[in-house]
């Protein structure tokens, strides 16, 4: 996905909030917590079941609750998620360097 997608999906988002003038609603703290318990539905899903027993229906679904909370906290603070994720990646592979973590799944400080 390009960041021109992205773009495109934020404005989405931010069209389906104000037409129903929603924004009163978002606080950073409130897009946050949605966020989260969106999160959560996505792990109840999986509760107690095999990988293969997932109602993928309902994952895809809570999935774009997630999706959705997530461009709406990313729109909020200005944070271009294109760009936030190159550079945790860019983090990641300095905190996690293949020659000692390929294969391994201990923690950095481990």
């Amino acid at each position: 996905m390009d960041n021109s997608s992205l773009k495109s999906l934020t404005r989405q988002v931010l069209r389906f909030r104000d037409e129903r003038n929603w924004a009163q609603f978002h606080t950073g703290k409130d897009i946050a917590m949605d966020l989260s318990v969106e999160a959560g539905e996505v792990l109840e899903l999986f509760l107690w079941k095999k990988d293969e027993d997932v109602n993928q229906e309902k994952l895809k679904d809570e999935l774009g609750d997630v999706f959705y909370a997530l461009l709406l906290l990313a729109d909020h603070y200005q944070i271009d998620l294109e760009a936030a994720l190159i550079e945790k990646i860019r983090k990641n592979k300095e905190k996690y360097p293949v020659s000692k973590f390929r294969n391994s799944n201990r923690k950095y400080n481990e």
